[in-house]
């Protein structure tokens, strides 16, 4: 069964609960190793020996340009898990991911998975030199956040230049770097295997525009980027498509992974430097991407209690119905739910758009005024079906 697997951060955890926990560990000792395991498939895919950006790039070359502005990203965390005897445990969790230099401020782009719920953040530079972190401020419905180092040297930044991600084609050769499994600064190649996919945030909304690759990438290369072969960065690999995943839902390279777009990232990325935060907007629609010519509303309410149209949500109070199949948004086409939650994440909460829909056959047009972004979807998505 294929699973969407997010790259979550290599975890590793230990439990530290004072004397009740010591008197535990004195009766059972267990030991915990963590195993890399490399694994030669019986034929080997063939990498891309060279890149073509007006002259020949070898990989050696592009990662040398690059890799000094990508980092390698150790972040720690506790959490009480309860006890016997009334007292309680702390579970120490390590995670592991990678990020980009993105500013000479020290900001760093990262996905936010790799950094939710973490008490410290540790940056190390490609030389070795280490900072602490703190976050700036992250989307959970980009999958997007931004840290900032401090007391670092100019010379330790690197900010990566940014391509454009909507002119990335199917067969461009790309680079992934990050820290898979553990192993900072390791470098894959491949090319790009489809454009415009849609991928699920950690809070169940949908990510368009997603660049899918068959550059190898594996739980820690999270947040890394995957660069083109101009040396740009068009996306932050964020998920994988898999058939094995372990007990904590990560993950092992099938070649299918999906990166996040570099035109909104850097979006978001501004908005959370100058703001904190970020700013979705939101319309309240479950989408059925199996039906075609536009972005269809679902019909049917799932078993987890998820409805077609929100209630009290912006769809709601502007009249949108369930099998209604939106065609155009402010006089723009969309051909796809793709289409639809890429076009709606260019306005902001409050703006008013027209909508051209396709009720049964006849032509309506609606007036819609979104909202800001729920902190979660929740259950309101259908099995297979989107949601902006």
């Amino acid at each position: 069964m294929k699973r969407l697997s997010r790259l979550l951060p290599v975890i590793g955890g230990a439990v530290a609960g004072g004397a009740i926990a010591l008197a535990v560990a004195s009766g059972s000792t267990t030991t915990h190793s963590v195993t890399t395991t490399v694994v030669q498939p019986s034929s080997a895919p063939t990498l891309p020996t060279s890149f073509s950006n007006g002259k020949a790039q070898t990989i050696n070359q592009l990662y040398r340009q690059v890799g000094p502005g990508v980092v390698d990203i150790t972040t720690s965390s506790s959490q009480n898990t309860g006890g016997i005897f009334g007292f309680g445990q702390s579970q120490q969790t390590t995670g592991e991911g990678a990020g980009v230099v993105f500013d000479q401020k020290g900001d760093i782009l990262t996905d936010q998975h790799v950094v939710s719920g973490a008490s410290r953040i540790t940056v190390t530079f490609p030389g070795g030199t280490k900072a602490s972190a703190t976050v700036v401020g992250s989307d959970t419905g980009a999958d997007l956040a931004v840290i900032r180092v401090q007391n670092v040297s100019a010379s330790q930044l690197h900010p990566l230049p940014f391509g454009d991600s909507n002119a990335v084609q199917v067969g461009d050769s790309v680079i992934a770097i990050g820290s898979p499994f553990g192993l900072p600064n390791t470098v894959t190649g491949g090319i790009i295997s489809a454009t415009a996919r849609t991928i699920t945030a950690p809070n169940q909304f949908t990510i368009p525009n997603a660049i899918q690759t068959d550059a190898p990438i594996n739980p820690g290369n999270s947040g890394g980027p995957l660069i083109n072969a101009a040396g740009q960065v068009i996306g932050l690999n964020d998920q994988i498509e898999t058939n094995n995943t372990n007990g904590q839902g990560e993950g092992s390279s099938s070649g299918v992974g999906f990166a996040t777009p570099s035109n909104s990232d850097v979006r978001i990325a501004k908005e959370i430097i100058a703001t904190g935060q970020a700013h979705n907007a939101y319309v309240g629609v479950s989408l059925d991407p199996a039906v075609s010519g536009g972005a269809a509303i679902g019909t049917t309410t799932s078993q987890s209690g998820a409805q077609p149209i929100q209630p009290g949500s912006p769809a709601a109070k502007a009249g949108l119905q369930g099998g209604d199949i939106i065609t155009a948004v402010n006089g723009t086409h969309v051909a796809s739910v793709n289409q639809f939650v890429a076009t709606i994440a260019n306005y902001a909460p409050g703006d008013s758009v027209t909508l051209t829909v396709n009720r049964g056959g006849q032509t309506k047009t609606l007036k819609l005024t979104l909202g800001a972004q729920p902190a979660s979807a929740g259950n309101q998505t259908p099995q297979g079906q989107s949601i902006p």
